[in-house]
């Protein structure tokens, strides 16, 4: 377990905490209910707003001086609360490619081998169940998720190819229609999950379904780690990169911690939770 202590800014009473533990006191699996669940999603940004560069390919990737452990720890905090994990197609595809690390699983890190054991304390199942976002339907699955007997279901929209739906319901995956044309829209997706029985769904699926989650009314948590560094790159990706939001966009700050990192060479952080502002 890490010892490494955060600074409190937000809400009082302030002072040091405890960095291990931060969100697990949270109890996110609790927030949900069968008829509406608790939809929360975690991104880590720049100052200027990079949560990813692109290569030369227009390959997204995560540099490596944006990421920290304590940045990776909190993240496994969030992701071990879950009942299902919403991903997406090109993940998968990257995953497969090597271009990503796997996060499919609960307790397969170095700094989270606690995470496993928390869950079953909770009454959780030892893995959450996947759920691939997929316009495409085209994406290899990982043997990782039937190695450790996960559910997983497909969302794609209404007008998906049909040989490709046939072709996941042959290989035994249910496949859910979850909005019209061929993307994945968020309160089809939710609504469709909430029938399922799903109370926490944790979007880890990238900026458009998070994009479309908050137009709909959807996101209720977003947890942001603010890497205080600018970044540039002409190429990136943000959180969001579509119409204006307006109103619907707008938030409530939850908490606020700030990271000083282990010595003046380290980059500092801020560890945001924003809430739905109603």
């Amino acid at each position: 377990m890490l010892s490494k202590k955060l600074e409190r800014l937000f809400p009082p009473p302030y002072g040091s905490v405890d960095l291990a533990g931060l969100y697990l006191g949270l109890d996110l699996h609790l927030r949900g209910t069968r008829g509406t669940p608790f939809v929360y999603a975690n991104f880590l940004s720049s100052l200027d707003g990079r949560i990813a560069l692109e290569d030369d390919e227009g390959l997204a990737y995560l540099p490596k001086q944006l990421t920290t452990s304590d940045d990776f720890r909190l993240f496994l905090e969030l992701h071990c609360q879950t009942d299902c994990l919403i991903t997406h197609g090109g993940y998968l595809r990257a995953l497969h490619e090597g271009r990503l690390g796997n996060i499919l699983q609960v307790g397969r890190h170095d700094l989270g081998p606690d995470l496993n054991e928390w869950r079953l304390k909770k009454g959780l199942k030892p893995q959450p169940d996947i759920v691939i976002a997929s316009a495409s339907l085209n994406f290899p699955m990982h043997e990782s998720i039937a190695h450790h007997h996960q559910r997983c279901l497909i969302a794609t929209g209404s007008e998906a190819d049909p040989k490709k739906i046939q072709f996941w319901e042959n290989q035994g995956y249910e496949v859910i229609s979850a909005g019209e044309g061929r993307m994945v829209e968020g309160k089809a997706l939710i609504n469709a999950l909430s029938e399922r029985g799903y109370r926490t769904p944790y979007l880890i699926a990238g900026p458009e379904m998070l994009d479309s989650m908050v137009r709909e009314g959807q996101l209720r948590a977003l947890f942001q780690t603010v890497s205080l560094q600018l970044m540039g790159g002409k190429s990136f990706r943000t959180l969001t990169q579509g119409p204006i939001l307006g109103s619907v966009g707008h938030m409530n700050l939850e908490s606020l911690y700030y990271d000083q990192g282990l010595d003046a060479n380290t980059v500092k952080q801020l560890f945001a939770c924003f809430s739905r502002a109603e």
